[in-house]
């Protein structure tokens, strides 16, 4: 099993920044794929970001240049720039390991205009 503990998020003026982080314990010795997704109000979850275990990253067209995502062993980063009303929404981090998905509880992000 894997727990996944986010911290960050809250409300910013458009423009502002952000920096989320999503710590992985547990079982973490064969997680492939780290990243973020969000639920952006009367939208399904979508892709923002992730890094997989060789560093190689996949991001949203609409986050592309304003996102950034990194990751330290068992810990995801995403650093959140330029941020814009349309933003808003409640982000997950999101682990792969084997088979498996694990998921955080999720962390609210308000962009106000």
């Amino acid at each position: 099993q894997v727990q996944l503990v986010e911290s960050g998020g809250g409300l910013v003026q458009a423009g502002g920044s952000l920096r989320l982080s999503c710590a992985a314990s547990g079982s973490t010795s064969r997680i492939t794929v780290m990243g973020w997704r969000r639920q952006r109000p009367g939208k399904q979850r979508e892709l923002v970001a992730s890094i997989t275990s060789t560093g190689v990253t996949n991001y949203a067209g609409s986050v592309k240049g304003r996102f950034t995502i990194s990751r330290d062993n068992a810990t995801v980063v995403l650093q959140m720039n330029s941020l814009k009303p349309e933003d808003t929404g409640v982000y997950y981090c999101k682990v792969v390991r084997g088979s498996s998905e694990f998921w955080g509880q999720g962390t609210q992000v308000t962009v106000s205009s």
